[in-house]
């Protein structure tokens, strides 16, 4: 059913003054690379040079799936002299070429790709596009860098929960607000600036902006606090214990939370909490074929005084709103209140209801008592940088990995699930983790 739904929501927006786009950050190993053309795009996407321009100190929501990545390839193409964009993943070639052909007529085009957890998959972008004469460098080491914004002419950036990744087009949710108000556009070029200098900022707060981790943790529980009668609730994770803890309780004061998402093992405690709170939670199955929630959107109080938006990078992670550098909209806006309520309403209808299965996460083979598994990835060869994942069914506790000398720790969250960033030890050390009284092994 929902995929006849983004179609006729996509055509509603841009009747009502709002487009489509599309986005996805990287999930469901194995997906093949998929290379978007214009020729394939909607008709109603193929409008003439310069539409893309919109009224000073306007905002508009674009969703996908949907209508195709238009007016972002349009935004980079019609540019004059100056394209930004900061990108936690780039892997679409249409975008990649288009970046290359505004630096070959003489804009000044600098891209900052994050390197922390994705340099890797970052590498071909970025090779390709320093050859074609973009400036490209990678966001500042040690930070993830999951902002994903593009800034043209110093008028109108585009803040987006999608990432540049055309394999993750055809069937993910996401979206990204059209922003020409001056004070958010000069703050996140500020911002930007500072990043591509190497150079420590506190990003601005324009008129409507939401910085990870300076003000984000803030602004989502105040968007969750304040609401008065309706909350919807989409967002790719849900292991931040604040955020959690503020739906349960906005439920059991009356009001009707609703929460859609896609169907995963990890998130499994905090959904049994916000369930038997009276949250409504529907998801979608984590399959190559469906739906999958990747946008990260609030509404409150939709079509009521009071009503706000809040759409961005940002996941419900404590990661993500307490560490890495993400950028989202806080806005009363109704007209982007209404046209994100209208996709999160289709959403929910089209997702399965969320039954409960029990309180603890389950134990894997059957074990009892304390356990833990872990995995390990390498994400920096020559730094020795590895990322280390710990399931347990022991949440907010200590979890310790420690390998050739080396030790980090991080807190299990909600589900008993932590990533930790491990620096320093060789490829294929042994590595041992410790979750209260359990210890597991693995190599990366």
């Amino acid at each position: 059913m929902y995929r006849a739904i983004p179609i006729m929501l996509s055509a509603a927006m841009l009747a009502a003054g709002a487009g489509a786009c599309g986005g996805g950050a990287p999930r469901r190993g194995g997906a093949g690379s998929l290379t978007p053309s214009r020729a394939a795009q909607p008709a109603a996407t193929r409008t003439p040079a310069g539409t893309h321009r919109h009224p000073a100190g306007s905002l508009r929501v674009l969703a996908e799936p949907g209508a195709g990545l238009g007016p972002i390839y349009r935004l980079i193409t019609n540019a004059r002299s100056s394209v930004e964009l900061t990108m936690y993943e780039l892997a679409d070639p249409v975008a990649e070429a288009d970046l290359a052909a505004d630096a070959a007529r003489g804009v000044d085009v600098r891209v900052l790709l994050d390197q922390h957890l994705e340099k890797s998959r970052n590498l071909a972008a970025y090779h390709y596009l320093t050859a074609h004469g973009v400036h490209v460098r990678w966001a500042p080491s040690g930070t993830t860098y999951h902002q994903k914004t593009l800034t043209v002419d110093g008028t109108t950036s585009v803040i987006m929960t999608l990432n540049l990744a055309a394999w993750d087009y055809p069937t993910t949710r996401d979206f990204a607000v059209i922003d020409t108000k001056a004070a958010d556009v000069a703050a996140i070029v500020a911002t930007f600036n500072a990043d591509f200098a190497g150079r420590a900022i506190r990003p601005p707060d324009g008129s409507d902006l939401v910085w990870s981790p300076t003000n984000a943790r803030a602004s989502v529980l105040s968007v969750i606090d304040g609401a008065a009668h309706t909350l919807a609730v989409e967002d790719e994770e849900m292991d931040d214990p604040a955020v959690t803890a503020a739906l349960a309780s906005a439920a059991r004061r009356g009001v009707n939370v609703r929460i859609v998402m896609t169907a995963d093992p990890q998130w499994d405690q905090a959904f049994t909490e916000l369930a038997r709170a009276g949250v409504h939670i529907r998801l979608y199955p984590d399959t190559s074929t469906a739906l999958y929630i990747h946008g990260k959107a609030i509404v409150a109080d939709a079509g009521l005084p009071g009503q706000r938006v809040l759409v961005g990078s940002q996941n419900f992670s404590v990661a993500s709103l307490g560490y890495n550098r993400e950028l989202g909209v806080l806005t009363r806006d109704p007209s982007l209140v209404a046209a994100v309520s209208a996709v999160l309403a289709a959403d929910f209808a089209g997702a399965a209801p969320y039954s409960p299965a029990g309180g603890r996460t389950p134990s894997p083979h059957g074990r009892r008592g304390a356990w833990c598994t872990a995995t390990a990835t390498i994400y920096n060869a020559h730094g020795n940088e590895n990322n280390v994942y710990v399931l347990s069914n022991q949440p907010f506790q200590d979890a310790t990995a420690t390998a050739g000398g080396y030790s980090r720790t991080y807190r299990t969250d909600g589900s008993g699930y932590a990533l930790i960033y491990l620096n320093g030890p060789p490829p294929g050390e042994s590595i041992s983790v410790t979750v209260g009284g359990a210890t597991c092994t693995t190599r990366d």
